[in-house]
């Protein structure tokens, strides 16, 4: 695949974010079928900005924060080959439980976890580039268990379903983060499966504030009206939102 010029830096405004999502590069991404909302491109112009480190993205089920962070990622690697990118997950209820439990090395274990991937990059890819991506090690799963003595440069991190990582796996995953690399944190708080452990709610209202956005840290939330699976998804998000036990 033949090195491109970084687009990166020239990222900076509404007119260049539309030539972005409505182009085509490297990896012909069926962006046609697509019709972004104007709060989704506002998300990517934060994504894209060269300036942004760390995104948390936050919204209930339905609202497309996976669809959207390997988007970003997918066109982050069209502006620049030298990104890699990695999708992090826990690969049990708690990320605290070991995988001694599953089969395989890390690759075979983990790879039951990367199907929200694998189903992303089938619909937003033409046939064979997911795979190829995959062979080329180009993109590539990592538990979040394993990220101790982990170092990214020049790499895309998409941590996904990030209710389900505490506190100290979360500062762990932020701490891997090196030069020229950017990590999207993405996390539902209604979705929990950790028995009150969770601690992205918690990490992202550290890190919600001015001083973290200038020195490149976002918090972007969607809501109940950004959900795009179905009417019937809104209706239930929205009763359970009201609900108190």
């Amino acid at each position: 695949m033949a090195k491109r010029k970084n687009r990166q830096e020239d990222i900076t405004d509404e007119a260049v974010i539309q030539d972005v999502i409505t182009s085509f590069h490297k990896i012909n991404i069926k962006l046609r079928k697509f019709n972004f909302s104007e709060k989704q491109k506002a998300l990517l112009k934060i994504m894209f900005d060269k300036k942004t480190s760390i995104t948390f993205i936050s919204g209930p089920a339905g609202t497309s924060k996976t669809f959207m962070a390997i988007y970003g990622a997918l066109q982050l690697y069209n502006m620049d080959n030298k990104f890699g990118i990695t999708y992090v997950r826990t690969i049990a209820e708690s990320g605290d439980k070991s995988l001694g439990a599953l089969p395989g090395d890390q690759q075979e274990k983990i790879n039951p976890y990367m199907m929200p991937m694998y189903d992303k990059l089938d619909e937003l890819l033409h046939t064979g580039q997911g795979q190829f991506l995959k062979e080329k090690n180009i993109i590539k799963g990592m538990p979040i268990n394993y990220l101790r003595g982990a170092s990214w440069s020049d790499e895309i991190i998409i941590a996904d379903e990030c209710q389900n990582f505490t506190f100290k796996e979360l500062t762990t995953l932020m701490t891997r983060l090196g030069k020229n690399s950017k990590l999207f944190i993405c996390g539902d708080s209604m979705q929990s499966d950790i028995n009150g452990k969770s601690g992205f709610s918690e990490m992202r209202a550290i890190f919600n504030d001015g001083e973290s956005e200038k020195k490149g840290v976002h918090c972007f939330d969607f809501d109940v009206s950004d959900i795009k699976r179905s009417e019937i998804l809104k209706f239930i998000i929205g009763k359970l939102q009201h609900y108190k036990k």
